[in-house]
Parts: C-alpha cells; sequence; structure tokens
C-alpha cells in the first residue's frame, strides 16, 4: 500500500511539472514601442519637436512611464487598450545646455509585461537667434542678449501680453505685398517694450547685421528704407471715422487680417508701454500707395504710455495716428520717406518733445488732416525742432486740420518762391482756414531760421505768420530738448544733433 502511494505522489509531482513546463512554452503576449527616434539635437531654451510614441500590448495597456535621466517626469494610465498613442514635448533649459539627456519610454500591460524604448536628447548651447513665425496667442517674454526675426506679419492676439526686455532686438524679413513683416499689437493686447538708454529696444531689418549692445548699424545707411514693415499698435479708443462706424482696418494690413482692426468707445483704453524703442528701415509696400508706417497708432488710448521712440529711414511716415488719444513724450524721425508726423481721423492726445531731421524723401515735416466723421476732437504738438533741407515741406493742415501746435523751432528749410512751394507751412481746404480763424487750428511761438532775402509769410501762409518770427540760428527760444535723445538714439551717436540748440 505504501508503495502504491508513493507511485502515486510521483505522478502528481510529474504532471505538476510537466503543466508548468507547457505554461512556460506558452509566453504571454509582448508589448511593443514605436515612433520614439533614438537621438535628437536642440539648443538650449527651445522646445523638443513633439515626439509620438506609439504603444501596443494584445493584453492591454496599464501605464506608460517617461522618465528623464531615471526621475519620472510623466505617467499615463491606460485601461486595457491594445494600442495608444502619446505626445511627448520637453522644454530645454539654460541648464540643459552642452548635456545629453536621456527619456525612458517604459510601457506596461495588464500582465506586468514591459517595454523600454531610449530617446537620447543633446542639447547644445542656449540659442540667441529665435525665429517668430506664428501669431502670438499666449503672454510670451522676449530676453535681453537675444535677436527675435519675425518671419511674416505676426500680431499679438487680444488678451495677450508680449514683453519686450532692454537690449533685444527685433528683425524683420524680406517681404512686400500681404507678405510684408510687421509687428501688430491688436486690439486687447498688450506690449510691453520697455528698453533703457544703456539697451535701447531696437526693430529693423534681417539685413541689419547690428547685434545686441550696438546702437548704429555696421552695415545699413540710415537712409535705406522699405526692407520690412513697421510697428503697429491698436486699440479701442474712439476716433473719426467716414460714416461715423466706430472701428475701421488699419493701412498696411489686409482686410482679410481682423486683427488690423481698431477703434471703439474707451478713450483710456491701454496698450501697453514702450520706452528707448528705435525703429528702422521699415515701410513695406503691401500695395500702391499703401504703405506701413515705422510706429502706427490707430485708436491708442490715453492710459497706454510711450516714451522715447525713435524712427529712421521708413518708406513712409515716421509716425502715424489714427484716432485715439495717446499721448507721446520725446520721438525723434530721421529720414521718413512721406511725412514725418502725420495725423488722422480726430486724435486727440499731446506729443511733447520732438525732433524731426528731414531726408532727402521726405515730403512733409508735418502733416496734419481733419476727421472724417461727426466726432471732432484735436491735438497738442509742443516743443519741437524740425530741421528741412531743400525738397522738404514744413508742414500741410488739410481737410478740417485741428488742434494746437506751438514752441516750434524750423530750420534748414528751402525758399518756397525758388522751389515750387517747398520749404513753406499752409492751410489746405475751406474747413482748415475755417477751424484757424476760430482758434480752432490755432499756432503759437512758432519760430524759424530763415534765409537772407525770404520773407516771413512767404514761409508761413494764410496768415499763420502772424504766430511766427525769425531768429538766429543760436538765439531760438523754443524747440526740443535734445538731451532726452543724447544718450541711446542712433541719430546722436552720428552726429546728427550735434548743430541743434
Amino acid at each position: 500500500m505504501k508503495k502504491l502511494f508513493n507511485w502515486m505522489m510521483i505522478a502528481t509531482v510529474a504532471a505538476v511539472l510537466m503543466t508548468a513546463c507547457t505554461e512556460e512554452e506558452t509566453p504571454n503576449n509582448s508589448v511593443a514601442i514605436s515612433g520614439v527616434p533614438a537621438t535628437a539635437v536642440v539648443e538650449a531654451g527651445q522646445s523638443v519637436a513633439p515626439v509620438t510614441a506609439t504603444i501596443t500590448a494584445a493584453d492591454g495597456l496599464s501605464t506608460l512611464v517617461v522618465r528623464k535621466d531615471g526621475a519620472t517626469v510623466e505617467t499615463i494610465n491606460f485601461n486595457g487598450e491594445v494600442t495608444a498613442n502619446h505626445e511627448f514635448t520637453y522644454q530645454t533649459t539654460a541648464e540643459d545646455a552642452d548635456k545629453n539627456l536621456v527619456f525612458e519610454f517604459v510601457a506596461t500591460d495588464k500582465n506586468g509585461d514591459t517595454q523600454t524604448s531610449t530617446y537620447v536628447l543633446t542639447v547644445g548651447e542656449i540659442a540667441s537667434v529665435i525665429k517668430i513665425e506664428n501669431n502670438i496667442t499666449a503672454d510670451e517674454e522676449w530676453e535681453t542678449g537675444k535677436v527675435y526675426v519675425l518671419s511674416g506679419r505676426i500680431a499679438v492676439t487680444a488678451g495677450v501680453t508680449l514683453k519686450i526686455n532692454p537690449g533685444v532686438i527685433v528683425k524683420g524679413e524680406a517681404g512686400s505685398g500681404s507678405n510684408a513683416t510687421a509687428l501688430v499689437i491688436a486690439r486687447g493686447a498688450k506690449i510691453e517694450a520697455v528698453g533703457t538708454a544703456d539697451q535701447p529696444i531696437i526693430f529693423t531689418s534681417i539685413a541689419d547685421e547690428i547685434a545686441p549692445g550696438m546702437v548704429a548699424s555696421p552695415n545699413l545707411d540710415p537712409d535705406i528704407d522699405g526692407l520690412w514693415g513697421g510697428l503697429l499698435v491698436l486699440g479701442k479708443a474712439p476716433g473719426s471715422f467716414a460714416g461715423d462706424v466706430t472701428e475701421v482696418q488699419i493701412e498696411g494690413i489686409p482686410p482679410s487680417d481682423s486683427n488690423g482692426l481698431y477703434g471703439g468707445d474707451d478713450p483710456e483704453d491701454y496698450s501697453g508701454i514702450i520706452k528707448y524703442v528705435s525703429i528702422r528701415h521699415g515701410g513695406a509696400n503691401i500695395g500702391e500707395g499703401n504703405e506701413i508706417n515705422g510706429l502706427t497708432l490707430g485708436g491708442v488710448g490715453s492710459q497706454t504710455i510711450i516714451e522715447n521712440v525713435e524712427v529712421i529711414a521708413n518708406q513712409d511716415d515716421g509716425i502715424e495716428w489714427f484716432g485715439g488719444t495717446v499721448s507721446v513724450k520725446n520721438a525723434l524721425i530721421w529720414n521718413s520717406g512721406d511725412d514725418a508726423l502725420d495725423t488722422d481721423q480726430a486724435w486727440a492726445g499731446t506729443l511733447d518733445n520732438f525732433i524731426v531731421i528731414t531726408g532727402s524723401a521726405t515730403d512733409h515735416a508735418l502733416e496734419i488732416d481733419g476727421p472724417e466723421g461727426a466726432y471732432n476732437a484735436g491735438h497738442t504738438v509742443q516743443n519741437g525742432t524740425i530741421v528741412g533741407n531743400d525738397v522738404s515741406e514744413l508742414g500741410d493742415f488739410r481737410d478740417g486740420a485741428r488742434g494746437t501746435f506751438k514752441n516750434i523751432l524750423f530750420k534748414s528749410f528751402a525758399d518756397p518762391a525758388t522751389t515750387d512751394g517747398r520749404g513753406d507751412l499752409s492751410l489746405s481746404g475751406d474747413k482748415s482756414l475755417e477751424n484757424f480763424e476760430n482758434g480752432i487750428l490755432a499756432f503759437e511761438n512758432l519760430e524759424i531760421v530763415i534765409a537772407e532775402g525770404v520773407s516771413l509769410s512767404s514761409v508761413f501762409k494764410h496768415g499763420t505768420s502772424a504766430h511766427a518770427s525769425t531768429v538766429a540760428d543760436d538765439a531760438s527760444t523754443v524747440g526740443a530738448d535734445k538731451a532726452a535723445f543724447s544718450d541711446w538714439t542712433w541719430a546722436a551717436e552720428a552726429g546728427k544733433l550735434t548743430d541743434l540748440k
């Protein structure tokens, strides 16, 4: 009996062993990962292009764990799916520079089987040139010491703030027509471009070899224009528009782009801060007679702060206001292609302390247009020095122009009698003349350094000479305070302010 029992025990053990062997010969289904590259290279500070890992597991997925240098950075849980995709990206930092980062993708199925795929990311030095290819739709900060290249018309969209730190250089790629490059601050968006006298923010062309820390271009002359678009700031403040509509499309931006709309009913609208900013070589043409200004201000509200701005070599106007209530302090325009300062649509702010240095293509130093609708408002332009030449006019006040213009010095303009009217200040149209007679358009304390034999009334037309006087070049009592521009502008570095009082 005992012998029979022993044989039965041996048979049982053998059966168990045979069963175990059979189970080992039938393994669990495996887990597979595809789509993860073995290596990639990126500069520090840039994002890794998205990596899409595809995981398959016939026994049902449980988890995917992503590790960076052995530490878990992400865990994704599954519910037994047999296949799944996961998109992974990584924002490199300054600390990652000159390192190889090892990422492991570890997939596990319901049976505990795993598969690992390894991704080695080689990180180079911090990128110093960053290309901007899409509209800015989330708050963004541009860093000191870097160059940002606009690849097209880039809009900062409503609700978003773009912060540009001191010393940043922004370069626009070449383009014209609907492809003209520009930076547009749309209605409801904000720009915080706050440079310093030591580190101004410079907007220029991709052709400019200027680098952070420079003020003057090392390769472009200060009269080369039209190489890119310009800076446009749009807001919700009122303007006087044809048909008394409340919003219109800004010139220089195609009608198909709704980020070009401006106007509204909020005179205190806030579009941000612009300080110590130099804008150069712009004014690309998007169509017949439709260029982009160096700085365009459309419906910008009074809470916006704009101080210490230089515009050089713009193919169209230096600064143009379209309605709005924003004030500007300390502005310098040099070598504008059309008008240096242009106001339209009942702008209702103040320009205080400005210098205009006309170029060979400058039409008017001042072009002042009246309202286009029923809404009427005037602006103040004061404490300015305007340096002319043989082809430019002092100013043209047109179509019901209104406002106050005072404490302005003019010098170096031609004799209107020998240049077909170049070198004069005129009032155009009955509405402008009527506004002047009624004091709605007013001039105070205008001075001019005039050539011998040229009469004051031949320069200041339509009775405006009553508010002007002649002075010697070193005896003016009005004009700009050039000290505001002396230590940060290209014009100062080029010696263009030396002869100004």
